[in-house]
């Protein structure tokens, strides 16, 4: 499964696919869940609920965040690839994130909850051929190949973790 063009999503995903280095979305799933699943193990408990400024997500909305944000592309993916043409509307994250309430949940579920989500997704990509991954529909106004949210999936996680090194820990 080659790269997206540019010419497949919107220009605000750009720095999500970016980030993805593999030219085949299957490894990158790989590769990046592997990664992923290590990085949010080796976080300590001391900073779960720490947010960088006031405002900001803890580490727990952040990882909450990737989870619901991974559903619901992959179920954008999905509705292209069996060309379901209806719009697509976008989500408010910031919302979510209220809606989520992280505080009393557990580190060891939410991380099994990434790992299955994750799991979930992979087998999703796996599933479609290579007309399916070509498929495209619109979403948040802006024209999405199913591939296209494969590779948003991957660097969308990366980016976040990029985030928690750089303003968390």
């Amino acid at each position: 499964m080659a790269r997206p063009l540019a010419s497949e999503y919107g220009e605000f995903y750009h720095g999500y696919i970016s980030k993805v280095k593999e030219d085949d979305l299957l490894t990158a799933f790989r590769n990046q869940t592997a990664v992923s699943l290590q990085f949010w193990r080796e976080i300590p408990e001391n900073k779960l609920n720490h947010a960088y400024a006031t405002g900001k997500w803890t580490i727990k909305q952040v990882l909450q965040h990737i989870i619901d944000a991974e559903r619901i592309f992959a179920y954008r993916a999905l509705r292209f690839a069996r060309r379901d043409t209806t719009p697509l509307a976008s989500f408010d994250e910031n919302s979510y994130a209220e809606e989520a309430r992280v505080d009393d949940r557990s580190w060891t579920d939410m991380l099994e909850e990434f790992q299955v989500v994750r799991i979930a997704s992979e087998h999703l990509f796996r599933s479609l051929d290579g007309e399916e991954m070509e498929r495209s529909g619109i979403a948040s106004n802006k024209p999405m190949s199913v591939r296209s949210l494969g590779y948003v999936i991957v660097g969308h996680a990366m980016h976040h973790q990029d985030v928690i090194k750089e303003r968390y820990l």
